[in-house]
């Protein structure tokens, strides 16, 4: 079986190499005419899905594997008759990392400490520790659970919450019906969802208002999930603070409330964009190529148009 597969980078066809015997590997980064008429599996480049998925109606496509988890609005972006699989088992692992790294930092003040060592002023400070805390932690899907795992070594209550309630590998996880009665007693808020219109401002006004005063919201899933405009005005009060990976909009105008808020930190969308994520993306896609050449069915399939 001879199959051609198309990757946006020199490096990432580098990591493919040696290719197995009957494999073409091209590198197409999508901003020209396709190498061929017809590739087994496309590789679009890293969050720019917007501007090159709908250069596949112009060739025969057998599937486009995405380089991110999140995959909302894709469908919209592609032509009929593709397969869409998503980047799960690349980013979690960064993900959580940045999500600890994000709420370790708030809750130990290392923003104010880096503003005085860039002043030379020694000052000290009350902290609130991440032991003890209890965590709610919204969405429990891969990225989720890796946080979890990152999350029990700090002696912390975990308080999982997905779509549905259920008990998995003996973690009682609650459902997101249960939200309301969950927020009054979570000190932390970990989102992890993905985006879309079933979880756009999930965490909302009325959410904000029924967390109690000082506690931290950490976003590294989608922007969209936070109603902007009312934690501005919940920061603004004092009442909440944030941690941010996404924002809504995103990227964050230069003139938003958000950057001079004391209490918040952000970050720009860095949560699955380390170094892990070109050997983990490689591995993936060599599993795909594997899965293919041996006529099964390619994993982490999420759409198909």
């Amino acid at each position: 079986m001879s199959l051609v597969v198309t990757v946006p980078s020199a490096e990432l066809a580098a990591d493919l190499s040696p290719a197995p015997d009957g494999v073409e590997v091209l590198v197409w980064d999508m901003s020209g005419p396709a190498p061929r008429a017809r590739i087994d599996i496309v590789v679009p480049p890293y969050m720019s899905q917007g501007t090159t998925l709908p250069r596949l109606a112009e060739i025969e496509v057998g599937l486009v594997q995405g380089q991110s988890i999140g995959y909302e609005g894709v469908d919209r972006m592609l032509p009929p008759g593709v397969v869409f699989a998503n980047a799960a088992t690349v980013h979690e692992t960064s993900t959580s990392e940045l999500a600890l790294a994000l709420t370790l930092s708030a809750q130990r003040l290392i923003p104010q400490s880096v503003r005085n060592q860039l002043e030379h002023r020694w000052e000290g400070a009350y902290a609130q520790s991440l032991a003890d805390r209890r965590v709610l932690l919204l969405g429990y899907g891969g990225v989720g659970k890796a946080v979890a795992a990152r999350l029990r070594p700090f002696e912390v209550d975990i308080v999982p919450v997905a779509s549905r309630a259920r008990v998995e590998d003996g973690v009682q996880v609650h459902g997101v019906d249960e939200l309301a009665s969950l927020l009054p007693s979570a000190e932390i808020v970990i989102l992890t969802l993905p985006g879309g219109d079933a979880t756009r401002h999930i965490i909302g006004e009325a959410e904000l208002a029924a967390l109690p005063d000082g506690a931290l919201i950490v976003n590294v899933g989608r922007g969209p999930l936070i109603d902007t405009d009312a934690l501005v005005a919940h920061v603004q009060r004092g009442r909440i603070r944030a941690a941010l990976d996404v924002t809504d909009p995103e990227p964050l105008p230069a003139d938003h409330p958000l950057w001079d808020l004391d209490g918040v930190l952000i970050v720009p969308h860095l949560g699955g964009n380390s170094s892990a994520m070109r050997p983990r993306i490689a591995a993936l896609v060599s599993r795909q190529i594997g899965h293919l050449l041996a006529g099964e069915t390619p994993e982490n399939i999420v759409l198909r148009t």
